[in-house]
């Protein structure tokens, strides 16, 4: 068994929230080895809503990342959404946008950015099956396919390994975990109509859709039904994705449209929350924090949640007190991202829309001011608990009773 000695930080999993920290931290002057499973640099994830929100566009252009995806063809996003307290509440003109891309664009043009920093040493084909140390993780030991293995040590070990992450399990980090009453299937077509490239969003109480549209033409087409209907989908799963689509207020004209994919499903996507650091390990992305993917909050998240980590940590890297700096990365980390999963995993249960709610949905159709406050919130820029504002509500009941 060989050892790599000397790195700073241990990143396991060089997918969007590896990547990020990896970069981010190589560029504040740390030494990062950047450990992935999968062999191959073009690599990438396919169950993923393509969705990266604004509050997420400063990491991407900050990254360098902008330049590459746009030069791709990715799709600035706006999105509209539908509800039947509602009808449309539309997008207010002059807000910040984020980005629609897939995943195959996405993950090796970043990948391949992370690898070529400066400090980074990529390492492909490897997957993290120990953590070094007694008590505090003093590194990660991996071993590759042919079961050769490696003690990689580093002051710091990120655990970007997805909602079922290895480095959570074997640092005892444990998650509150919330079911998800809906499952999800969904397909790649061409020429989907209208060729906005408006995302638009459906919440049917209790069925959900959405239709994201990315590069190359393509558009995510989802259906979110109620596990209820489980029976009838396993019976004729193209029939009752075909009818959930086509029963949509307004519904997306796929007549002339062709699919680009098979169809796709996911049956369990539970609600998982574990805290964000303890000495020596930190989590982002998915591993730590994994929200219902219909309001397309993953790719954001990662992207940020790996940002405010190389804030944190970087500097300490170089001789601070690192500890410290990861308990600051969790608490910012709770703070900006605890009441939005608390709230998207609430309405994963598929339970109807309080009052509340229904007020502000029929509000923010009617006034472009609540829409605007609306959409800083379903962007994840700003707190729900903005909504609860006095003023905020007082415009709400204003707008939303009015006739």
């Amino acid at each position: 068994m060989s050892e790599r000695a000397g790195f700073d930080a241990a990143i396991v999993g060089a997918s969007t929230a590896g990547c990020t920290a990896a970069r981010l931290l190589a560029l504040a002057g740390a030494r990062v080895a950047l450990i992935e499973r999968r062999p191959a640099l073009d690599a990438y994830k396919t169950v993923c809503t393509h969705y990266i929100q604004s509050s997420a566009a400063p990491v991407v252009q900050r990254l360098g990342l902008a330049k590459l995806i746009e030069a791709r063809g990715a799709n600035r996003n706006a999105i509209e959404l539908w509800t039947p307290y509602s009808g449309w509440i539309r997008p207010p003109g002059g807000a910040p946008q984020g980005y629609s891309v897939t995943r195959r664009t996405l993950d090796p043009l970043l990948r391949g950015l992370a690898a070529d920093t400066p400090g980074v040493e990529y390492l492909p084909g490897w997957s993290a099956v120990g953590l070094l140390g007694d008590g505090r993780p003093a590194g990660v030991e991996v071993e590759d396919r042919r079961h050769v293995r490696r003690r990689i040590s580093a002051r710091l070990v990120v655990g970007a390994d997805g909602r079922d992450s290895a480095v959570a399990r074997m640092a005892g980090i444990r998650g509150r975990v919330r079911p998800h009453k809906r499952f999800f299937y969904w397909a790649y077509w061409r020429g989907v109509r209208p060729d906005d490239g408006l995302s638009r969003m459906w919440l049917m109480e209790p069925d959900c859709a959405y239709t994201f549209p990315n590069e190359d033409g393509l558009t995510a087409v989802l259906a979110a039904p109620h596990k209820d209907r489980l029976p009838e989908w396993r019976a004729d799963l193209d029939g009752s994705y075909a009818r959930l689509i086509a029963g949509l207020p307004d519904a997306p004209d796929l007549s002339a449209a062709e699919r680009d994919s098979k169809l796709l499903g996911k049956l369990e996507l539970p609600n998982i929350a574990r805290p964000a650091s303890r000495p020596g390990v930190a989590l982002v992305g998915d591993a730590a924090l994994a929200s219902d993917p219909l309001w397309g909050v993953g790719c954001g998240w990662a992207f940020q949640s790996a940002a405010w980590l190389a804030d944190a940590a970087g500097p300490a890297l170089s001789g601070g007190d690192l500890d410290a700096a990861l308990e600051r990365y969790r608490r910012v980390h709770r703070r900006r991202l605890g009441p939005h999963h608390f709230l998207i995993a609430d309405l994963a249960s598929a339970r109807p829309a309080n009052p509340v709610e229904r007020l502000l949905y029929r509000a923010a159709a009617r006034d472009p001011w609540v829409a605007s406050r609306f959409e800083e919130v379903g962007s994840r820029r700003r707190s729900p608990a903005r909504m609860l504002a006095p003023g905020v509500l007082a415009r709400m009941v204003r707008s939303g009773v009015r006739s």
